[in-house]
């Protein structure tokens, strides 16, 4: 049988998505959702409360004897259409100088086997500064990339990342070392670490 590339690296890919779809599935019971009536009200002490943040909204809830972790409350709560001052797309735009980003991507072998690749970005020319792969990704390995990728008269001020729990106490203190400040995106906000997104997303094309 003759075939395009591009056919086998699609069966690749649904045989990828299989077989983590199966193996997620042994021995996990699914999380129980939250009710209707625990959502609605979420959404009221949210939109009542305008100041009210997630672990704000989980204690008030616990006095009630409701116990709900933060996810759902930040999934069902109400957000306020007015940004915070200054936004989001304005500290980029005052940064984007001193600004790089970081961000894991996973790729598969063919038997299915998990690397994990960092790419630290740059912000100003869009330029990748750094990556490697390693099969087990910890905070000590990840804070000595960040040491290789910026000498010290090099290293930038501001350093964006997401709440992955790799970045953890030794990567901070790394980063301390350096005197880089984190920025970290909110939760389930990966429009807000867009330029390595978008990489990352031409890599896997």
């Amino acid at each position: 049988m003759f075939v395009q590339p591009r056919t086998v690296i699609a069966w690749q890919r649904k045989r990828f998505r299989d077989y983590w779809a199966k193996l997620s599935k042994q021995g996990r019971p699914d999380r129980p959702p939250v009710a209707r009536e625990i959502r609605t009200l979420i959404r009221k002490m949210s939109a009542d409360n305008t100041r009210w943040g997630a672990p704000r909204i989980v204690g008030e809830l616990r006095k009630l004897g409701i116990d709900v972790s933060k996810s759902p409350i930040d999934k069902y709560r109400v957000r306020s259409k007015q940004p915070p001052s200054p936004t989001w797309k304005t500290f980029l735009k005052n940064h984007v100088t001193d600004l790089v980003s970081i961000d894991f991507f996973v790729v598969p072998t063919e038997r299915f086997k998990m690397l994990f690749v960092l790419v630290v970005l740059a912000h100003h020319r869009r330029r990748v500064v750094h990556f490697n792969v390693t099969e087990h990704p910890t905070a000590q390995w990840t804070g000595q990339q960040i040491i290789e990728a910026f000498p010290w008269h090099a290293a930038p001020k501001h350093l964006l990342r997401d709440r992955d729990a790799v970045y953890g106490g030794q990567f901070q203190r790394r980063l301390k070392s350096l005197r880089i400040e984190e920025v970290v995106t909110a939760p389930r906000s990966p429009w807000q670490n867009a330029f390595v997104e978008r990489l990352i997303g031409s890599i896997r094309r």
